[in-house]
C-alpha cells in the first residue's frame, strides 16, 4: 500500500512539473491564465477526483428527492472559468454513458452583455482549457463551488 502511494506521488509530481516546464516554453494564449492559475487547475482537478463519486451520489440523491433525478448518466468533473475572471470548481454532467465517460471537465467562459453577466457551460474532452473539444449531447446538472 505504501508503495503504491509513492508510485502515485511520483507521478503526480513529474506531471506536474512537465505541466510546469512546458508552460513556461509556451507563449501566452490567453490573459486570463498564468502558470499560478495553471497549478490551481490541477489541484483543484486533483481533489475533484478524489472526491468525485460520492459527491456524484449526493448530488443524485439531491435531485432526486426534489422529484428532479435523471435515468442518464452522471459524473463529477471539474469545472473551469474563464472570462472576466478566473475560477474553479465542479460540475456534474449528465447524458448517454459513452458521452458522459468522454467528458473530463466543464469549461465556464463568462462575458459581460449590456449589463448582464453571462455563462456559458461548456461539457469538453480535456482539462486544459486551450486544448479541447466539446462534447456535444452532455448537459451540465449541477456546479459546485469549491472556495480556494
Amino acid at each position: 500500500m505504501k508503495q503504491l502511494h509513492w508510485t502515485r506521488k511520483r507521478i503526480f509530481v513529474v506531471a506536474l512539473s512537465i505541466c510546469v516546464f512546458s508552460v513556461s516554453f509556451m507563449p501566452s494564449v490567453t490573459q486570463a491564465f498564468n502558470i499560478g492559475n495553471l497549478l490551481r487547475i490541477g489541484g483543484v482537478a486533483l481533489v475533484v477526483d478524489r472526491i468525485a463519486a460520492p459527491l456524484n451520489s449526493f448530488i443524485n440523491t439531491l435531485l432526486i428527492r426534489q422529484n428532479a433525478g435523471t435515468d442518464f448518466a452522471t459524473k463529477v468533473v471539474p469545472i473551469i472559468s474563464v472570462g472576466s475572471a478566473s475560477h474553479i470548481g465542479a460540475a456534474q454532467v449528465t447524458g448517454p454513458d459513452d458521452l458522459v465517460e468522454q467528458t473530463k471537465a466543464v469549461l465556464q467562459v463568462e462575458g459581460d452583455f449590456n449589463g448582464l453577466r453571462v455563462k456559458a457551460v461548456i461539457p469538453i474532452d480535456s482539462v486544459n482549457p486551450t486544448r479541447f473539444s466539446r462534447i456535444q449531447g452532455v448537459g451540465v446538472s449541477a456546479i459546485i463551488d469549491i472556495n480556494i
